[in-house]
């Protein structure tokens, strides 16, 4: 079932007809013959009836699900599948409400789906792992303008890159490769720094506009810097294009699809378009088996909703 392929939501409920379909699939693609118990990798593990394995060291019974963004779910596999394939086909995402009836379940569980799931995408986004190359990098700001809230919603001084209204967000993108982008308490030069070079390899060309923040890079990397402010968008092979294409889909995923982005989930928001921008090369089976093999993220309800 790994290589399977499909191109439609129709073809793919073709592909998992039921929940045994789902199961195997599942399976195969976490173990390939190999079942690992998620208490512990070193024991034993014993088959049992309905799907289930014991787990001889801790005694412990556990199935597939267990320890994944499936953990203790009533929701059918085949409805997961769908899900995790709408999401990730639409480019700008899909509202909690739309999915809830393509899905024919309720908004509140729809929401806690797409929560889990996305979830998962930051396996496209771990900082840890270095670009090199060309890297393009940009801040923006995630937020309503004021110019457009009722008269009661509007926040003095939330002009320019003001906080108070807005969530401050750092990206880098390499030139034909992967993109990174990470929420940030501001665009100083203190904070967003230390980030460039725990993401960005010594000694890569980095391309950025003249804001302040970047002043220095030059002493690590070949800073190359485009001055927006004074009418110029490029430097002969130099621009921020990508990163400012990213942010522009970003945005209209806000404006057209989410309408409000709370700053406590944004990261999980900004990691759902990173994973959607660094796999455009995926087909849809494809990408629905990228994010099944790395969907061991367990996320409960009431942390979801915790303050």
């Amino acid at each position: 079932m790994i290589n399977v392929e499909f191109k439609s939501i129709i073809e793919l409920v073709k592909a998992f007809p039921d929940q045994q379909t789902c199961i195997n699939h599942l399976e195969q693609l976490r173990w390939n013959g190999n079942v690992i118990s998620p208490f512990d990798p070193t024991s034993k593990v014993y088959k049992c009836a309905g799907n289930k394995y014991k787990c001889k060291n801790s005694g412990k019974y556990f199935n597939v699900c267990t320890g994944t963004l499936f953990d203790n779910t009533k929701i059918d596999l085949q409805k997961w599948f769908m899900a995790i394939y709408l999401i990730t086909a639409h480019k700008k995402g899909i509202s909690s409400l739309q999915l809830s009836r393509d899905l024919d379940v309720t908004q509140k569980t729809a929401w806690f789906m797409n929560h889990r799931i996305r979830n998962c995408f930051g396996i496209e986004n771990d900082p840890t792992e270095e670009l090199e190359g060309i890297i393009e990098a940009d801040e923006t700001f995630v937020g309503g303008k004021n110019k457009n809230r009722h008269a009661n919603k509007k926040a003095e001084n939330s002009q320019g890159r003001s906080y108070k209204d807005k969530t401050p967000v750092l990206g880098l993108v390499s030139r034909g490769g992967e993109l990174k982008a990470m929420v940030v308490p501001d665009t100083k030069a203190e904070t967003i720094q230390p980030i460039v070079e725990q993401v960005v390899k010594y000694n890569s060309d980095i391309i950025t506009d003249e804001w302040c923040g970047y002043e220095g890079l030059n002493t690590k990397y070949c800073h190359i810097i485009i001055n927006h402010a004074g009418g110029q968008f490029a430097n002969e092979w130099a621009s921020t294009n990508r990163i400012e294409g990213f942010w522009a889909s970003l945005k209209r995923g806000v404006i057209g699809i989410y309408h409000f982005m709370s700053k406590k989930h944004m990261q999980k928001y900004v990691d759902e378009f990173v994973f959607r921008y660094n796999t455009i090369p995926f087909s849809g089976s494809t990408r629905l088996n990228h994010l099944l093999k790395n969907s061991n993220r367990k996320l409960t309800y009431q942390t979801l909703i915790a303050k």
